[in-house]
């Protein structure tokens, strides 16, 4: 039986530059980063509550990867960052020096706004609505 999606892979520039965005600026924990041989890394990243989905962050290895570095999404927000405290998580994130790209919206489902990472990747901050 197919039980969960583990890990979801994020294509990057450099290991330790998104490292420190991830840990540094969002908050998230450093779950692994083994080394895999020659310029390889396995490393894992996920928010502090644990028990979801966690990034592979994947250096870029090829010219074709390189080339996506940033638009994995293809200019739609791709990342849903869930919140149990929107205004402090927003009031965090942009005292961090994130760039969100529009004031934090209510709509039917919850509080919500987008913001972009690193490479520009564009994700939401997201409280779901109480019901």
């Amino acid at each position: 039986m197919l039980t969960r999606i583990a890990h979801v892979a994020y294509l990057v520039r450099d290991y330790d530059e998104a490292i420190r965005w991830f840990v540094d600026v969002l908050g998230f924990d450093l779950i692994e980063d083994t080394p895999r041989g020659p310029g390889k890394r396995w490393v894992r990243v996920a928010p502090r509550s644990g028990g979801g989905t966690e990034l592979l962050l994947a250096r870029a290895a090829t010219p074709e990867q390189v080339a996506v570095v940033g638009q994995q999404g293809g200019g739609r927000v791709a990342w849903f960052l869930y919140t149990d405290d929107f205004a402090t998580d927003h009031a965090r994130l942009v005292a961090n020096g994130v760039r969100f790209l529009e004031s934090p919206r209510h709509e039917d489902y919850g509080t919500v706004a987008v913001f972009e990472d690193l490479y520009g990747m564009k994700w939401d901050l997201l409280q779901m609505a109480q019901g």
